[in-house]
């Protein structure tokens, strides 16, 4: 039984770090346009650009969710392993 948890734990691991790669990678996908000091900005500029900066911090957020769950798992791996040893 505990055999099989740990590999419960192990894919769990697995999958919250491909799920946080996954993120930090749609995070990191479209950058901010640049604005050129002699650009002049209206209110549906300034929109897109906090919309932007948001989207990039909520996919920031759940990226770093998905790692702290999958560092869980494997902390939680390592008690499971250590419980079958005894």
């Amino acid at each position: 039984m505990p055999y099989v948890l740990v590999i419960i734990l192990d894919v769990l691991a697995i999958l919250a770090a491909l799920a946080a790669s996954w993120l930090w990678y749609l995070a990191g996908r479209r950058p901010i346009r640049r604005v050129s000091r002699f650009e002049e900005l209206n209110a549906a500029d300034i929109n897109r650009m906090v919309t932007a900066i948001n989207r990039g911090g909520m996919l920031n957020k759940q990226a770093a969710l998905a790692s702290a769950a999958s560092a869980a798992c494997v902390a939680l791996r390592f008690v499971a392993s250590l419980l079958a040893d005894l």
